[in-house]
């Protein structure tokens, strides 16, 4: 079903807006748990594409993306379908932290105020006070993180 509804998504997304996803995306990835993964994962399947058109670019700070944007036009599409699904990725990952935060608010401010963000910091703090975490909230963490 996950496999349908992205193919579903690409059909329905321009490159543009891709492109735009992925930036966008790439560039809050210092926050995302998962990020060196995906990065490699970017790195490898557009290995060529970079050598071919950015390998004068120093990477960091999105400059790598943001020229494999310039050259849109010109990747492969194996490094194009790599970013889409990239994109969709931290979507999805920016989807869940939003509902787990919005139905965690209130243990969040009450039990995790002193717990600087990030790093699953904040998800480790509302396990280790489970019994106060109300039902919502064990809720969202369980369709997100699968606890």
């Amino acid at each position: 079903m996950v496999i349908k509804n992205n193919i579903i998504k690409e059909n329905n997304m321009t490159k543009k807006s891709v492109w735009l996803a992925a930036i966008i995306a790439i560039s809050i990835a210092p926050t995302v748990f998962a990020q060196d993964t995906l990065v490699e994962h970017l790195i490898i399947e557009c290995e060529s594409d970079i050598k071919n058109y950015c390998s004068q670019v120093t990477p960091g700070n999105g400059r790598l993306l943001h020229c494999m944007a310039a050259h849109e036009d010109k990747i492969s599409g194996q490094c194009d379908y790599a970013l889409y699904q990239a994109a969709s990725v931290l979507e999805q990952l920016s989807m869940a932290i939003s509902y787990v935060a919005k139905e965690c608010q209130s243990e969040i401010q009450n039990l995790c105020s002193d717990i600087k963000a990030g790093e699953g910091r904040i998800l480790v703090c509302l396990e280790d006070n489970a019994e106060e975490v109300g039902a919502a909230c064990k809720t969202a963490i369980a369709n997100t993180v699968g606890e």
